[in-house]
């Protein structure tokens, strides 16, 4: 009995932080500032089998609706995604065997969602799952694109050289070669995350090289691929290059490269956002203030859901509260990402 009520209480407290405003159109901005931890604890509560999956999602709707989640996700609806991406997951578990392609791609966005949100043992238990679905079902896309998430968590845990390993033998799996386009295009995806993990290693001129041959396969394609996946292109290899020239320790480098690419030249606004966000972070580090505010306040007007739930972004706010002057547009901010001013 008491056993009974633990878990009735337990699933009152769960429907409650997934109540009324996450489901909103037009989410305020402390809701908005929440998203990323809704989205934690539904992906947390799907992968650990808990709660049931809402009626009226049949297996053969499966498809159609990962294609609209990862559109929410490009679209940087946090709010969306917290609903859509743990009920996917569920309703993929109890559809069978079958849909296990499926599902190995809905564990692939959860882990691209989890890094945003910097919750990195869900994301590896996510691309855990994601690689050995794939691996299953013979899908050596998915198996690579799990590899390439794996060495983001890797980087991210200061394992560089494991980081660089996953990327690069992922990138020389002949059945990549033997894929086509889009086999080179997930090469090129990779390459590119091993030159940002040499950039950790404050290795400049392999990050170059690597970034060169990144965009030598871009060119080679054309036009973007794989935009399930983030895109490839040759505008999201200069997107990637602004990050790895502030990482290597060259933030001028990275505002000179920041130059060369115009936003909407990315193929989806989650990618935007994310280029103003290194932009902002770039003069974060030269102590341009005004400009690295400039740079946030354009990431919340592309994508205010993602620049409000971010614990990197945040954690810029907080920097840039407590080593200047507090201007009103900087206070702003703060509220409206939950950042408590001190």
């Amino acid at each position: 009995m008491r056993r009974r009520k633990l878990l009735a209480n337990l699933a009152i407290t769960a429907a409650a932080a997934a109540g009324a405003p996450i489901t909103s159109t037009s989410p305020s901005g402390s809701a908005q500032a929440r998203s990323g931890e809704l989205l934690i604890a539904g992906l947390r509560d799907a992968m650990l089998g808990l709660g049931t999956s809402p009626p009226g999602l049949s297996p053969h709707h499966l498809p159609g609706e990962l294609a609209r989640t990862v559109a929410h996700f490009n679209a940087s609806s946090y709010g969306s995604l917290a609903v859509r991406l743990p009920r996917l997951i569920r309703a993929g578990h109890q559809a069978g065997a079958e849909y296990h392609a499926v599902l190995a791609r809905c564990y692939l966005l959860a882990t691209r969602a989890l890094i945003k949100v910097d919750e990195p043992q869900l994301g590896w238990m996510a691309a855990d799952r994601a690689r050995q679905l794939a691996l299953a079902n013979g899908a050596p896309l998915d198996v690579a694109e799990a590899a390439r998430q794996q060495a983001v968590l890797a980087r991210q845990a200061g394992w560089h050289d494991q980081s660089l390993t996953l990327a690069l033998a992922a990138a020389d799996d002949p059945s990549l070669r033997e894929a086509g386009s889009v086999g080179l295009a997930q090469r090129g995806l990779l390459i590119q995350c091993a030159a940002y993990t040499v950039a950790h290693q404050r290795d400049q001129e392999g990050m170059r090289q690597l970034t060169k041959e990144a965009a030598a396969i871009a060119e080679e394609l054309g036009g973007t691929r794989l935009r399930a996946y983030g895109g490839f292109g040759s505008a999201t290899v200069q997107l990637h290059l602004i990050s790895a020239e502030d990482r290597v320790g060259d933030p001028s480098a990275a505002i000179a490269a920041a130059d060369k690419l115009a936003p909407l030249a990315l193929p989806s606004i989650e990618r935007r956002a994310r280029y103003h966000v290194d932009v902002a972070t770039a003069y974060a580090r030269l102590g341009r203030r005004d400009k690295c505010i400039e740079a946030l306040l354009a990431a919340e007007h592309e994508a205010s859901e993602e620049t409000r739930a971010r614990p990197t972004v945040k954690t810029l706010i907080s920097g840039l509260l407590v080593s200047g002057r507090t201007t009103p547009e900087l206070r702003g901010l703060a509220a409206r990402a939950g950042v408590l001013i001190r």
